[in-house]
């Protein structure tokens, strides 16, 4: 089994992360609820939501009229550079990079907060797949665009299209802690359950693969 498993992952032409708890150690979201004074609040959803408690678009919905962000604070956050990225992570991104993978980030969260980080890690716009926040004129919170990664089952969707942008030969791999990345498991060749930052017991039940620590998966690919 071992053997199958870490073949697919070798020959993978197209990989895809989660974002929160996965690229980075720390939620998005919760980062944003901290600067907007009211984390722990937002915390409890969060990891509601991340166990299935209820759709991931009723959790979405009820934390952000919580949060309740202006444009200028997401601008701010994002502008700290204040995520931690996962241990050994920027090591196995510039592997598969120099390997010619196409790497691609699936989120829950908010791209405004992630593609600058996207680009710094030389993973383009175009390749992140994320919820988008609508502002008014005076840059006051709306809403969140209708996309499939504000609703449960969205990720799934996201890598059909994905599958059907990349044409190359090879498998399609998708790594990630929460249980809207195990969803993606009836679509990808590979699921490989994260729990580097934090273990979630219905996602390391059910995933073939789940690893601690991203050096296990760096240590398997091919030497540059």
């Amino acid at each position: 089994m071992a053997g199958r498993l870490q073949k697919i992952w070798r020959e993978a032409a197209v990989v895809c992360f989660d974002f929160d708890s996965t690229i980075i150690q720390n939620e998005s979201i919760g980062e944003l609820a901290s600067a907007c004074g009211v984390q722990k609040e937002v915390e409890a959803l969060t990891r509601s939501a991340m166990e299935g408690a209820f759709t991931f678009e009723t959790s979405l919905r009820k934390r952000l009229s919580i949060i309740n962000p202006t444009l200028s604070q997401v601008q701010e956050l994002a502008n700290k550079e204040s995520f931690l990225l996962s241990n050994g992570f920027i090591d196995l991104c510039e592997r598969l990079q120099r390997q010619n993978k196409q790497i691609f980030i699936i989120s829950g969260g908010f791209k405004d907060l992630i593609v600058p980080l996207s680009k710094r890690l030389r993973i383009p716009a175009e390749n992140v797949f994320a919820n988008e926040l609508i502002f008014d004129q005076l840059g006051n919170y709306q809403n969140f665009a209708d996309l499939p990664t504000a609703r449960t089952g969205g990720k799934l969707d996201v890598i059909k299209e994905i599958k059907k942008r990349c044409k190359q030969a090879g498998s399609v791999v998708h790594i990630g802690d929460g249980i809207t990345d195990l969803e993606t498991r009836e679509e990808v060749d590979l699921f490989i359950g994260f729990g580097g930052n934090v273990v979630r017991d219905i996602v390391k039940q059910q995933s073939e693969w789940f690893v601690t620590d991203f050096e296990e998966l760096n240590s398997l690919l091919e030497e540059d």
